[in-house]
């Protein structure tokens, strides 16, 4: 329907941007066009991060009662203490399907062969949802009296996210880049509300740490496809660091990246932006006689810039014997030594974790590991 250009009505039609729409009618919504650009960085100084001598835990605990293990967690690593994970809860609990839980305006459900993109919110998501909310719940409380100053929740990182969720088709996220980049800005739109939230319930700064134990896979092109018959194309390593330094700059607070696989690819981790990096120290490339020496470099190139190191130390399976703390923190300053860096800056370039996460452990033993964790950073602030 059109109207006459006298008409004082479609002339307001059309000031308002509805020129051709009659009245009582909906104008089709306009098509977006959004310019982005990238700030350029600010030199702020140096990040304020948690206490010198701090230990923490990698994220996952035995058991399935959220309010033991929140208290547990605060108890004995009181400095830098983290949202626990409990995957023996099952569907939702898991790595995986805690971390799509934050996604924003994308949903996924449980399928024969894993999570996979779905049209709307089901169970299984929900599911996910109220697991972290209950979590949440038993931190809070937990962190009541004393409160801490920090606090580490864990997600998976964005590649192995998109190695980990199949689209409707059946194939990984990460045939699609495309998938890749939106389901990376729904994770950092979700982290930045979780981490509001984490704050405003403990009164305590958030550091995020990401979980990239598939980064290797993707980077080598190793990962299997859908049929099993083939392998999913590599990422390049320049394309795996945007999308690692992207979500980082959209979450806003300090991030640790994890990569505890035999090799780690530390070079190009170390330039993401992250705060802090997390490895297996007891890896035989870094460890002992068995040591590389391009691996050795990439530690003491990352300590060189000051950026501090989660070493996984201490060990998650039940021990006969407990470990004495000299034994453990050995290591580290075995490591510092060979490296050249003086013991006494270990308290603010190492922070003590035990190797892997505790879920497959007893309750007893992943209290006692977070007790070694905690009198490891002790040491750490006392070397001789």
């Amino acid at each position: 329907m059109s109207f006459p250009d006298d008409d004082p009505l479609a002339a307001a039609l059309a000031a308002a941007g509805l020129g051709g729409v009659a009245p009582g009618e909906s104008a089709p919504p306009a098509p977006r066009f959004e310019v982005t650009e990238k700030p350029e960085p600010e030199d702020t100084g140096p990040v304020e991060l948690w206490s010198p001598g701090a230990a923490t835990g990698v994220g996952s605990l035995p058991g399935t009662d959220p309010r033991e293990a929140a208290a547990t967690v605060v108890g004995e690593l009181p400095l830098l203490p983290f949202l626990p994970e409990l995957p023996a809860r099952g569907v939702g609990a898991d790595p995986i399907g805690r971390t799509a839980g934050l996604l924003v305006d994308l949903a996924v459900e449980v399928v024969p062969t894993g999570w996979r993109v779905t049209a709307r919110p089901g169970k299984d998501h929900r599911r996910a949802v109220d697991l972290l909310r209950t979590d949440l719940d038993a931190l809070d409380e937990a962190c009541d009296e004393p409160k801490p100053a920090w606090v580490k929740v864990q997600v998976v990182g964005p590649w192995t996210l998109a190695a980990g969720i199949e689209t409707m088709s059946g194939h990984r996220i990460l045939t699609d880049r495309g998938a890749v980049r939106e389901f990376s800005a729904s994770l950092a739109e979700g982290l930045r509300t979780h981490i509001a939230e984490v704050t405003a319930r403990t009164g305590a700064r958030v550091v995020v740490q990401l979980d990239e134990p598939r980064l290797p896979a993707v980077l080598a092109g190793a990962l299997p496809t859908a049929s099993g018959y083939g392998t999913v194309r590599s990422v390049a390593e320049p394309d795996a660091a945007d999308g690692l330094r992207d979500l980082i700059a959209a979450i806003g607070a300090p991030v640790v990246v994890r990569c505890a696989a035999e090799r780690p690819p530390l070079a190009l981790l170390a330039e993401v932006g992250a705060s802090a990096l997390a490895i297996d120290a007891t890896r035989p490339s870094i460890s002992g006689d068995t040591a590389i020496p391009a691996a050795l470099d990439a530690v003491g190139q990352i300590w060189d810039t000051g950026m501090p190191l989660f070493l996984g130390m201490v060990p998650v399976r039940p021990m006969a014997r407990v470990p004495e703390t000299k034994d453990l923190a050995k290591r580290a300053f075995d490591l510092a030594d060979r490296l050249g860096f003086a013991r006494a800056r270990l308290p603010e370039l190492a922070v003590p974790t035990p190797t892997a996460g505790l879920a497959d452990s007893t309750p007893d033993w992943s209290r006692t590991a977070m007790e070694l964790c905690r009198r490891v950073g002790a040491a750490f602030t006392d070397p001789d």
